[in-house]
């Protein structure tokens, strides 16, 4: 068997004992399993609002699961993402809304999704260059960087917020991103928008890009073993800083999605720790950007499926199942870090 069909089938295995170990907290709750998992079923892909939701949900996702799957492929740890995506939003929001309300949508959808790069790009260059110039480990600052940025937005609020509320004023309607049922009317009233397809684009560019081209070469390179890259004359500080400054632009492009596709405006604490769960969502679909994509569709599914069952069952049960399957499917990939290096 290929090493990808054994890594499918591990998977597979994994989901399995989650779903098991799981069911038995359910049964210790007083609930039927079956019940459960069914109700979560009938919430999520079983009727064509739940599946719009599932894809809204799964958007953001894909964003940061992209960011800390391209860091890993350097072998850094991006636990920035939380911090990177609300920069990105917030910048997205303060664009679209200072633009003139007559701007067309081909030059505000544009400009909003680049000041989103640009608010993602600039904190995650921050632990990158700390990192490549002066060997501060990523993962302690981008964590510190998390609690930088929310305390740096609540401070901001003050001044920006609309009065009484915890949100910016509205971005111009030409920056708005359309619905997905416009394109699928089965899809109407879920909040599922155009960032769904600009995700998917992301996912497949960026693993184009590792493949085809010279500095994806090099990434890998990095990632792979930094001093034999060192050694035949990759700089590797420049490609700490840039793999770090595109993975806090592309988790910030998750905010734009947020702002432009589903709120019109940037709200505090919208993100709800989609940063984090970028993380597992990296770490399941670690071999490549399908992978990746079925791992984010699997989270917005938890993520809906929270929500059709909070009235039969404590929420925290699809929590315990989204832990449950983070540590099985990293004990299948002997550790995790090995879903993520199989595709180099």
């Amino acid at each position: 068997m290929r090493s990808s069909g054994r890594r499918a089938v591990a998977t597979a295995i994994a989901l399995l004992a989650a779903l098991l170990v799981t069911s038995v907290f359910i049964r210790l709750s007083g609930r039927d399993p079956a019940h459960i998992y069914a109700l979560l079923v009938r919430g999520t892909w079983a009727n064509p609002y739940g599946v719009g939701q599932v894809l809204f949900k799964a958007t953001p996702l894909l964003f940061t699961g992209l960011s800390v799957w391209l860091a890993l492929r350097a072998g850094l740890f991006n636990v920035g993402a939380e911090g990177q995506i609300t920069v990105g939003a917030f910048a997205c929001a303060m664009c679209g809304a200072w633009l003139p309300r007559w701007t067309p949508w081909p030059v505000a959808v544009p400009l909003c999704l680049l000041a989103a790069l640009a608010g993602g790009a600039l904190v995650g260059a921050i632990p990158g260059w700390l990192k490549a110039r002066r060997g501060a480990h990523e993962v302690i600052t981008t964590i510190m960087l998390n609690f930088v940025v929310r305390a740096a937005m609540v401070g901001v609020g003050l001044y920006v917020f609309e009065r009484e509320s915890v949100h910016t004023r509205p971005i111009v309607p030409g920056a708005a991103l359309a619905r997905l049922s416009r394109l699928v009317p089965a899809l109407r009233g879920s909040a599922a928008n155009l960032g769904l397809p600009i995700a998917i684009a992301a996912v497949f560019a960026v693993a184009w890009a590792l493949r085809r081209t010279r500095a994806g070469f090099h990434l890998r390179a990095v990632g792979a073993q930094p001093r034999v890259a060192a050694a035949v004359g990759v700089d590797v500080g420049r490609v700490t800083l840039w793999t770090m400054t595109l993975a806090g632009a592309l988790a910030g492009l998750g905010g734009a999605s947020f702002v432009l596709g589903y709120k019109g405006y940037y709200e505090d604490g919208f993100s709800g720790g989609v940063g984090f769960v970028g993380i597992a969502v990296a770490v399941l679909g670690g071999a490549g950007p399908f992978s990746l994509v079925i791992a984010a569709l699997l989270f917005g599914t938890l993520a809906q499926g929270a929500l059709a069952v909070n009235a039969s069952c404590p929420k925290e049960i699809i929590d315990v199942l989204q832990a449950v399957i983070i540590i099985a499917v990293a004990a299948a990939a002997r550790g995790g870090r090995a879903t993520v290096e199989a595709a180099a």
